[in-house]
């Protein structure tokens, strides 16, 4: 952790006891605006878009030990808002035309590829296009902190939720409300059922939500439960409580919450059990995925329970532990997390996993999605795994590169897809929900295809 960080955060800690809270809140914009811009890429000099941009954040205390198995509805000390803040819209057609080239070589995660999290696509215009962050057109209520270039204290954008017809979330099936606790605590959930469900067995996708969002807007914005009247499957989408964490984030970063058994990854696990118990559910195609923070999450529960999920997807996320402690967590996000524990350490089989990351990514750098590869490609599972890269275009859309990683049985166990020109956002997702980007490949169908690939 830089001295800097650290100090910062021990500072503006103390402000906010003192009821400073303006004091402690530009202070952490300060800490973080020092922090981003050695590490994110080696070419620093005139790169376009790279004007800082602040966070709103509100920390409250120091965050308190829990002994374990305590509940976490108190739990709400060291807590920052993250806000997600490039957002666009278009369409999401692919353009067939693209070229394949095999390698065996597998990328390094602390090679610098990511220019200010911008990359020039092989064989087509080398001339970098602007980019300007946007705010999303449809979020949740919240005041995002944009600081505009040569600008001094940043100004406050403000954007409603709309206002949706039911039929955006209902899409023919029923979504329906429930709720589960155990000893680490209670979570919310809201529950899609296919119209075409008559008993029969049918896969379960765990969709886990980003900061400032919740079931339903997650829903509209990957247009998941679309796809799973279609197929058809069951969609879970628990619910963060603002009582663990005011921005509704999951709490990652937290080494309770870390763990098989404890804290949050225990509650998401429990809720997919008692839809197995109520529900006719394949066990054997059980599958977690998330955005951002739920990213990181759906990581850290599909390697603490190999057992129970066949997949993961992750976009724009982080890697399993790659923080430890809201400071860290700060850091992980701006350049990547400290090595992560190794595959072999959390579980002793390879979890397929399909990541999404947009290299344009001011709030989560996109390293962290090489991260989240690499953690499997450096253990054993996965060091003899042949990597396939293709280059592609979304047809009046945006580029990005494909990564597949092939066993030797010639199975694709892992795909990366690094979205060019892509923010902080769900690739190909309706602007109708937050932080979706329309002009991206689909991510919602690519994972739910990946998934059905895998089964246990």
């Amino acid at each position: 952790m830089d001295d800097r960080m650290l100090a910062g955060i021990t500072e503006a800690t103390r402000l906010t006891r003192a009821g400073k809270l303006m004091e402690a809140t530009a202070l952490i914009q300060q800490t973080l605006q020092g922090m981003c811009s050695p590490k994110a890429s080696s070419d620093t000099t005139n790169r376009p878009g790279d004007e800082p941009i602040d966070v709103s954040f509100e920390v409250i205390g120091a965050e308190p030990r829990h002994a374990e198995g305590s509940t976490r509805q108190n739990n709400t000390s060291s807590v920052a808002r993250l806000l997600p803040l490039d957002v666009t819209g278009g369409s999401s057609q692919e353009n067939k035309r693209a070229y394949t080239k095999p390698t065996n070589a597998r990328p390094n995660p602390g090679e610098k590829r990511h220019a200010g999290a911008h990359t020039t696509i092989p064989g087509t215009d080398s001339e970098r296009t602007k980019f300007t962050p946007l705010v999303p057109k449809h979020s949740t209520s919240l005041s995002l902190t944009l600081r505009p270039p040569g600008s001094g204290r940043g100004r406050t954008v403000s954007t409603p939720m709309p206002n949706r017809e039911r039929s955006e979330t209902w899409v023919g099936g029923q979504f329906i409300d429930g709720s589960y606790t155990n000893q680490a605590g209670n979570l919310t959930y809201k529950l899609y059922i296919p119209s075409g469900y008559s008993g029969q067995a049918l896969p379960l996708v765990v969709m886990l939500h980003g900061c400032m969002q919740n079931p339903d807007d997650f829903a509209v914005g990957s247009r998941m439960n679309l796809i799973a009247e279609k197929k058809p499957f069951f969609v879970v989408y628990p619910a963060q409580a603002t009582s663990a964490n005011p921005s509704k984030c999951w709490n990652w970063f937290k080494p309770t919450d870390q763990q098989r058994g404890r804290g949050e990854p225990s509650i998401i696990a429990g809720i997919t059990h008692q839809i197995i118990s109520t529900y006719q559910i394949d066990a054997r195609r059980i599958y977690v995925a998330g955005l951002s923070a739920g990213g990181a999450m759906a990581a850290i529960v599909g390697m603490s329970y190999p057992d129970l999920y066949a997949a993961i997807g992750i976009h724009s996320g982080l890697a399993y532990g790659a923080a430890k402690d809201l400071p860290s967590a700060f850091a992980a996000m701006q350049h990547g997390g400290q090595i992560p524990p190794r595959q072999a350490d959390i579980c002793t089989q390879l979890v397929p996993t399909i990541v999404f990351h947009g290299d344009r990514d001011t709030i989560v750098h996109p390293c962290n999605g090489d991260q989240a590869i690499a953690q499997w490609t450096t253990s054993e599972a996965g060091r003899n795994l042949l990597l396939t890269s293709t280059q592609q275009q979304v047809s009046n859309g945006r580029a990005y590169t494909r990564s597949i990683y092939h066993d030797a049985s010639g199975r694709a166990v892992m795909e990366q897809w690094l979205v060019h020109g892509t923010g902080h956002a769900w690739s190909g997702g309706s602007p109708s929900g937050s932080f979706t980007d329309a002009k991206g490949p689909d991510a919602s169908q690519e994972m739910i295809r990946f998934f059905y690939e895998h089964r246990k």
